[in-house]
């Protein structure tokens, strides 16, 4: 079209008929106008979702699905997909189905690829919802926006669930109704559920939008994705969302949103009720078996019950016979599954239920989930054999070929632990602790040797194994099988606090003399060596030698047990004339050493239990001060104890008795040792509470107010506040700039400056100091920037008499040049509280009337640091 060419397009508004000129600049008009009518006309979507699939690389086959009022005249032949990467395409419709109940389903499909790895939101805005929406006002002019989140990483590529579930439902007044979207996952992905809010222009929450009225409850299970609405107490069209999560060893990969719409009217019916199992287990292999059951408490209703979910869409689907299944009595349906290898996952198949009425007006459904975990039977461990200072494992390979490997888990001592009937892999509250993943499921042989560090002579060691597949699923527990090491060294027993002094200090070390020693590989004579070293020292010194396998006692003395732990050792040697070597090195074994963390009214105990033998218990001591002995205060189970009702300044002094024992027989049992004596004092170092701030900004005098909140049960004789100030908000350091003992504080600043973060501590008597309060952040905008009126007219009578800046606001550096149409310069200021009235800075004379034009070079404070900026305007001389 020429550029000279226009048309003319009339309306009639209010009998006056709007010209409009349609040269290039107004088309955008006409547009908008156009998408208007369209708006208008266009009010038919009700619900509806983004679904995608992975194709290969990093290409996807993406799905609208959107239900809409087919007595609307719009009937979208296609729709526009935003992909999240700043492009969209115009997908074309490739399904079209009438439901019913004025209800039409629609789904368009298309492929995208993308550029990479990344987080991209996918979304879809149509003109508009239908009318008459209760929680959504004016809901006959809103858009209606669904968006799916695709999220590519290194955890693998992912599928969205799919719903099986209509987005569109009828509810009762006063009935308690339910939902559930009938989710998979194609992946086995974790499956999460939670409320969101409407969506409608650019995908911001619509304004108005509120959830469903409710006499008490609605919700939606996290878990199962039951919607739960108990009970709508108002007719009418709702709509609500939700967004369905997918998790994958722990990371979110993905989300879908659904916006559906319920039907809520009037009724005397009451929903169906489901009997069915909620969560079973099935080894792969076996057969699962149970019927589900459906009734309607309104003996004149009859009821249809369907089941669908993920185990019915595998190639190895479960039979459900038959589906649907109705009857005016009870409805029923015999489940039938034999799931095998390739089934076992981490996740549980969600297998759904729906039971709907008859009932008329308004049928009622309800909804049941079954969560079915396919599992792995157990390996078998064959053997557990000691070799040297470590453990040879055998077992049976896993009957499932596509298990990836196997987990390895010990404990230390003996276990009583059986799996429940579902149970799969080993608990953390066992004792047992995973040493060993193997990736290879053709390897059935294991060596603990403890990373290299040798295992303990002594101890009983029980194995765990499980078969591992790719998705992080694992097999039933094995058997358990344990084992010791021979006792062929010697096995030390006692580390034990003799005496407690900083020069005089002794401990006793005592072991047991090996009794399972293989003389034709080893056949004497033997010494032990004995080493040591306080805390701190690097190398271990010689502290004796034993000739013989008789002599297993030694006490060191001379030592500051008062402030060291001490770590002991043992070599032991075959002494053999012409063959001398070491046999091996006991595990380093530590005294137990007590420490005293002191606070208000009491005194935190904290030991050490790093010692090889198994601990039992731990007796704690404390003086009595009529006495001087030490009385037993109370027993742990853990390695710290709290004596509390103390009274601050005064000492207290204690040492504790612990008990332990090995599990090979033939060692002392239990095995006591005791701690050094350490004595403290408790003292009030308990911070105060922490403050909450709030701000008052004036944005006349350019100054914060500060008010301190601080709770009246906290505040105490001689209570301090610092007040925290940075004025970039990215620095890491806020100083104090001042201390206040009132709750009120006025931060002025010159020049007058609002800018700044803020936060506050609290400090009692004891200079103790609280945490700071959140830190809160004032920036330039939260009140008028400078500016410049437009013009003045000098002449005396008090009236814009003066060119000045209005909102002089945290301003650094000033200065502005006014020069006349000509560019000579008539006033020019450093001062941003300038006053100009009009005459020539040179000639003090009354510059004639006119325009003058200045330039401003402004330096302002704000939370990014100095900001630089030119304000450039005019002003007019009147008189």
């Amino acid at each position: 079209m020429a550029g000279n060419m226009f048309r003319v397009i009339q309306y009639p508004v209010k009998d006056e008929v709007i010209m409009l000129n349609m040269t290039k600049k107004y088309y955008f008009v006409v547009f908008l106008l156009l998408v208007f009518a369209e708006q208008v006309r266009a009010t038919h979507e009700r619900a509806g979702e983004i679904t995608y699939r992975h194709i290969s690389g990093f290409t996807y086959e993406v799905t609208i699905t959107t239900f809409t009022n087919s007595l609307s005249p719009a009937d979208r032949d296609s729709l526009e997909i935003h992909w999240g990467d700043q492009t969209s395409t115009v997908l074309a419709r490739y399904h079209k189905e009438e439901l019913g109940d004025n209800i039409r389903l629609n789904k368009y499909k298309g492929l995208h690829t993308y550029a990479g790895q990344g987080i991209y939101i996918l979304s879809m805005i149509d003109p508009n919802r239908n009318q008459g929406i209760i929680n959504i006002p004016n809901s006959v002019n809103i858009p209606f926006y669904i968006q799916s989140k695709l999220i590519i990483s290194s955890l693998g590529h992912n599928n969205s669930v799919q719903l099986n579930n209509y987005p569109i439902d009828k509810a009762c007044v006063y009935k308690p109704f339910v939902h559930n979207p009938g989710a998979t996952d194609p992946d086995g992905d974790s499956i999460a559920y939670r409320l969101t809010v409407c969506r409608g222009f650019d995908g911001e929450p619509i304004p108005g939008f509120e959830q469903p009225m409710t006499s008490d409850i609605f919700d939606i299970d996290p878990y199962t994705g039951d919607l739960l609405w108990d009970s709508p107490i108002l007719q009418g069209q709702y709509n609500v969302a939700f967004i369905i999560e997918e998790w994958r060893n722990g990371i979110l990969i993905g989300e879908v949103t659904r916006d559906m719409q319920i039907d809520v009217g009037a009724c005397n019916n009451n929903p169906p009720v489901i009997s069915a199992p909620d969560d079973t287990c099935v080894l792969a292999g076996d057969s699962l078996d149970f019927f589900i059951r459906a009734w309607d408490p309104d003996p004149s209703n009859g009821v249809v019950l369907t089941a669908y979910g993920a185990p019915f869409n595998l190639e190895n689907a479960a039979i459900a016979d038959p589906n649907p299944a109705g009857s005016y009595d009870t409805a029923m349906i015999h489940f039938l599954w034999q799931p095998q290898c390739l089934e076992v996952r981490k996740n549980p198949y969600d297998a759904y239920f729906k039971a709907i009425d008859n009932s008329t007006p308004i049928p009622l459904a309800n909804y049941h989930t079954t969560h079915i975990s396919v599992i792995a039977p157990p390996v078998n461990i064959i053997s557990a054999t000691p070799v040297g200072t470590s453990i040879n494992l055998d077992w049976t390979p896993s009957v499932c070929e596509n298990a990836v490997g196997y987990n390895i888990y010990r404990k230390a001592g003996i276990s009583s632990f059986v799996p429940d009937e579902c149970q799969t892999g080993v608990p953390p509250w066992t004792g047992f602790e995973r040493i060993a993943q193997l990736n290879d499921p053709a390897i059935l042989f294991f060596n603990d040797d403890n990373e290299g560090a040798g295992l303990v002579h002594g101890i009983e060691y029980c194995y765990i194994i499980t078969a591992r597949f790719g998705d992080g699923a694992e097999s039933i527990a094995s058997n358990i099988m344990c084992a010791f090491l021979k006792k062929d060294m010697p096995i030390i027993t006692h580390v034990s606090v003799q005496n407690t002094d900083e020069n005089e200090g002794a401990i006793q070390i005592i072991w047991a003399k090996p009794t399972e020693i293989d003389t034709s590989q080893l056949p004497g004579p033997y010494q032990y060596r004995l080493y040591g070293k306080g805390e701190g020292q690097t190398d271990f010194q010689l502290l004796k030698t034993y000739d013989g396998l008789d002599d297993t006692t030694f006490v060191q003395t001379g030592l500051d047990t008062k402030n060291l732990k001490y770590t002991y050792k043992i070599d032991f040697y075959n002494m053999e004339e012409g063959n001398v070597f070491k046999i091996g090195t006991t595990p380093e074994v530590h005294s137990t050493f007590l420490q005293l963390s002191p606070t208000n009214y009491k005194i935190t105990l904290s030991w050490n239990e790093d010692q090889p033998w198994l601990h039992d218990s731990t007796h704690i001591f404390r003086r009595n001060d009529l006495s001087g002995m030490y009385d037993s205060i109370g027993s742990a189970y853990t390695s710290h104890f709290v004596d509390s009702a103390l009274i601050n300044g005064k000492e207290y002094c204690y040492y504790v008795k612990t008990y332990g024992h090995y599990s090979l027989s033939g060692i002392i049992r239990p095995i006591v040792n005791f701690s050094q004596i350490n004595c403290d004092t408790p003292l009030d170092n308990v911070p105060p509470c922490m403050p909450d701030l709030a701000i008052d900004i004036d944005c006349n005098a350019y100054k914060n107010e500060l008010e301190i909140l601080y709770p009246d049960s906290c505040l105490e004789e001689g209570m301090m506040f610092y007040i925290h100030y940075m004025y970039v908000a990215n620095n890491d350091y806020m100083e104090v700039i001042d201390s206040v003992t009132d709750l009120h504080y006025e931060f002025v600043t010159d020049p007058p400056s609002i800018v700044g973060c803020f936060a506050v501590s609290a400090r009692d008597s004891l200079y103790n100091e609280s945490p700071l309060s959140d830190i809160q952040c004032i920036d330039i905008d939260s009140c008028n920037t400078i500016v410049f009126p437009p013009m003045i007219s000098p002449n005396g009578d008090s009236h814009n008499d003066w060119f000045h800046a209005f909102y002089v606001n945290s301003v650094k550096d000033f200065h502005i040049q006014i020069v006349n149409r000509w560019g000579s310069l008539v006033y020019e200021s450093d001062d941003p509280y300038f006053q100009w009235d009009g005459s020539c800075q040179d000639t003090r004379m009354p510059c004639s009337t006119g325009t003058y034009y200045y330039v401003a070079r402004v330096t302002e404070f704000t939370l990014s640091g100095y900001v630089k900026r030119i304000i450039k305007g005019s002003v007019s001389i009147l008189y």
